[in-house]
C-alpha cells in the first residue's frame, strides 16, 4: 500500500539521516522533493501547500539547523507533519454501552464496498464483545440483500431483511425494533448507493438518518479514487453530516491521495481501512502508524498486534524453546509458513518491518515459490518432517513428484531450512525478544529467510519516533 510515496519518502529519510549538518539549501531541496511526491500521490493542492510552508518554516528554525543531530530532527518534523495531515490520532467509534443500542449508518456510492465493509465492521465489533445486527437497507442494487445475508452467515451475525418491502426507512425502523427484542446492541445499516450522487439518493439517506438517529454516520469510500473520494466525502458531509470515513481497497492504493487529503479538507477522521479481501482484513486507522510506514520506518506495533491475533502464545513459547535446543523441524517451518499466511499478504507484512517498508515491491515477491515450499513439505511423511536428515535421493524424487516440483527445488528448500535453523538458533540466543517476534511472524517466508532478517538495520543515525521500538 502507498508504494509510490513510501519509496520516495524512504529515500529522503535515508539521505537526511546520514547528514551531520543541515543547511537551508538542504531543506529547500528536500521539501521540493516532498512537494513533488505529494502531488504525484494525488494529494489536494491546498493540503500540499500547507504542508510545504509549515515544514519549511519549522525546519529553518534553530531547532534543526543548530541541533546535535539535525538530520534526525528534520525527519522528526516531516513525520509529525504527516501524522497531522492524516488526522493526529486514532478516532474510536462513539458507541453507547451494552445496556442500550447504537446505530451505525453506512453511506457511499455503488462499488465503494459498503456491504463488504458492513460485514467486516460487524466481525470486528463482535470480536470486541458487541452483539451486532446487520440491517439490509440497500433496496436498489440487485442481490444486495442476498450478499449481506451470505456475509452475515459467514461470521455468524444476524441480518435483518424484508424481501417484499421497498421502503428503506421502514426497514431501518423495523431493524431497530428487532434489535431491541433480541438484545442486540449495535445495528449496522447498509444503505443504497448510486453510480453518482443524486437528489433521490440524498433524500432517502436523510430520511433514514432521521428515523434511526445514528451515533455514527460513516462514508465508505474507495481509496483508489484519490481526490474523487475527498470530493464525495465533502458532498455527503454537507448533506448528511458525516462522523467519519472508511477507506476500502487501501491495500491496493499505491498513491495515497485520499488518505493524505481527507482529514485536512473535510475535517472528518478516517476510522477504518480495508486491507484485503478477507473478513479480518479491516484495521482501525492509526495516523502515527501509517506515517511511519510512509517514511519507510515500518509499523512494529501493528505487526506485533497481527502476530498476537494469529499466533498462540503457548505455542510460540514452545517454538522458542525448540529453537534454543536446536530442535526446529520442517513441520515447524510449515506451521510458521501457514501462520504468516493468516496475518495477511507477505507485502503487507514486509511494509511493517522497519527498513523494508517500501523497499520490496509486490512484483519482487515470489508468491508461487511460497506455495511450492508449502507443497513440498506437505508431500513429506511425518518422519521426514521431524528429521530432514533421512531425506535421501530416492525420497527427494518422491517428494518432488508428489508436490509437482523438481528435485532441485526440494534440495533448495532443505538447504534453506538448514540455514534458517542455524540462524534462528543464533538470533534466539543473541537478540531475545526481537528474535522471538521475528520467528513467530516471519518464519522462512516472504521470499527471504531469517539470515536476511538478522542483518536488517535501520538507516545509520536514525531513531524511531517515541513509542516505536525495534
Amino acid at each position: 500500500m502507498l508504494e509510490k510515496i513510501t519509496g520516495t519518502f524512504s529515500n529522503i529519510v535515508r539521505t537526511l539521516s546520514g547528514k551531520s549538518k543541515i543547511t537551508e539549501k538542504n531543506i529547500e531541496e528536500t521539501v521540493e522533493q516532498i512537494k513533488m511526491a505529494l502531488l504525484e500521490a494525488d494529494v489536494n493542492l491546498r493540503v500540499v501547500r500547507r504542508f510545504v510552508n509549515s515544514t519549511i518554516e519549522e525546519a529553518k528554525g534553530e531547532k534543526v539547523l543548530k541541533a546535535v543531530d539535525p538530520g534526525q530532527q528534520f525527519v522528526k518534523i516531516i513525520y509529525d507533519k504527516i501524522v497531522a495531515m492524516l488526522g493526529d490520532q486514532k478516532t474510536d467509534l462513539a458507541l453507547k454501552g451494552p445496556d442500550t443500542y447504537s446505530v451505525i449508518l453506512l453511506l457511499g456510492l455503488q462499488g465503494a464496498g459498503k456491504t463488504t465493509a458492513a460485514h467486516k465492521l460487524a466481525y470486528r465489533l463482535k470480536k470486541e464483545g458487541r452483539h451486532p445486527l446487520l440491517a439490509a437497507c440497500d433496496l436498489q442494487r440487485p442481490a444486495a440483500i442476498e450478499q449481506l445475508s451470505v456475509l452475515g452467515q459467514k461470521i455468524d451475525v444476524p441480518v435483518y431483511k424484508e424481501l417484499d418491502n421497498k421502503n428503506a426507512v421502514k426497514v431501518a425502523k423495523n431493524a431497530l425494533d428487532y434489535a431491541k427484542k433480541n438484545g442486540l446492541d449495535t445495528i449496522i445499516i447498509d444503505t443504497a448507493g448510486r453510480l453518482q450522487i443524486d437528489d433521490d439518493l440524498m433524500k432517502e439517506l436523510v430520511d433514514v438518518k432521521k428515523a434511526v438517529n445514528p451515533v455514527e454516520t460513516i462514508l465508505v469510500a474507495d481509496a483508489m479514487t484519490g481526490q474523487n473520494a475527498v470530493d464525495i466525502a465533502k458532498t455527503f458531509d454537507e448533506q448528511l453530516g458525516l462522523s467519519g470515513v472508511i477507506l476500502t481497497k487501501f491495500d491496493s492504493d499505491a498513491r495515497g491521495g485520499a488518505a493524505l487529503s481527507l482529514k485536512s479538507i473535510t475535517g472528518k477522521p478516517i476510522l477504518f481501512i480495508g486491507t484485503g479481501e478477507k473478513t479480518e482484513d479491516f484495521e482501525p486507522f492509526h495516523p502515527d502508524r501509517i506515517a511511519s510506514r510512509i517514511l519507510g520506518m515500518g509499523d512494529v506495533v501493528s505487526l506485533v498486534e497481527k502476530a498476537q491475533e494469529t499466533v498462540d502464545e503457548e505455542e510460540a513459547l514452545k517454538m522458542q524453546k525448540k529453537m534454543m535446543r536446536n530442535e526446529f523441524t520442517l513441520q515447524d517451518m510449515l506451521e510458521q509458513l501457514q501462520s504468516v499466511k493468516k496475518m495477511g499478504s507477505v507485502q503487507q507484512i514486509l511494509d511493517m518491518v522497519p527498513g523494508l517498508a517500501g523497499q520490496i515491491s509486490e512484483d519482487q515477491i515470489d508468491k508461487a515459490g511460497l506455495k511450492r515450499q508449502e507443497a513440498i513439505i506437505l508431500s513429506m511423511t511425518k518422519k521426514e518432517r521431524q528429521n530432514h536428515l533421512i531425506i535421501g535421493p530416492s525420497r527427494r524424487k518422491r517428494i518432488a513428484k508428489g508436490s509437482g516440483t523438481s528435485v532441485q527445488e526440494v534440495n533448495k528448500l532443505i538447504k534453506q531450512f538448514e540455514k534458517t535453523k542455524l540462524t534462528m538458533k543464533k538470533l534466539t540466543r543473541n537478540k531475545g525478544a526481537q528474535a522471538k517476534m521475528m520467528q513467530q511472524m516471519m518464519g522462512s517466508s516472504g521470499g527471504m529467510d531469517m539470515s536476511q532478517l538478522s542483518n536488517m538495520k535501520l538507516p545509520k543515525g536514525f531513531k524511531l519516533p517515541k513509542g516505536f521500538k525495534f
